[in-house]
């Protein structure tokens, strides 16, 4: 933002493009794509891709329950696409729903067993559901795909304090 501002106050020749107008984009056109996508997505119920974008606009203004909506709508149409399955998990661990997010993560391990994005996500949801074991098994497995994972030192940590509360 520092640079931005000495760029505007030098004197720009008459002919210039004006600076910063590329990027940022104007709220109402970024609202109208927006509408125009969600109305996209219920208006077309069966197509894939209308689904998965409404859930991602979503998923970007933190509104998860209208985003798992469109992805469990994704995953019916296309019930094997390996994203939708593992952005299930995401959504839903975000959304604070433990239980379901294990459910699809666990769903997802089974279509690709070493994606580290899902086993973090299982160990993180298995964590917060206060479930030790199931904890320790997908921190193992996390470990074994990743040693140097970032989040396996505070899931070691978590995993500590849940045992030691137990």
């Amino acid at each position: 933002a520092m640079q931005q501002a000495t760029a505007r106050s030098q004197p720009m020749p008459a002919d210039h493009p004006q600076v910063g107008t590329q990027s940022t984009p104007d709220p109402m056109a970024v609202r109208e794509q927006v509408t125009a996508s969600l109305e996209k997505a219920r208006n077309e119920p069966k197509n894939f891709d209308a689904q998965i974008k409404a859930a991602e606009l979503y998923y970007q203004i933190q509104r998860y329950d209208q985003s798992i909506e469109y992805l469990l709508k994704a995953n019916q149409l296309q019930p094997t696409d390996y994203r939708t399955v593992t952005l299930l998990g995401m959504v839903n661990l975000d959304a604070g729903h433990y239980d379901t997010a294990e459910k699809w993560y666990r769903a997802a391990m089974k279509m690709k067993q070493d994606d580290v994005m899902v086993l973090s996500g299982l160990a993180a949801a298995t964590l917060q559901k206060g479930d030790a074991k199931a904890a320790e098994d997908a921190i193992a497995q996390l470990e074994k795909v990743d040693p140097n994972s970032e989040d396996l030192p505070q899931f070691r940590d978590k995993l500590a304090s849940l045992k030691a509360g137990k």
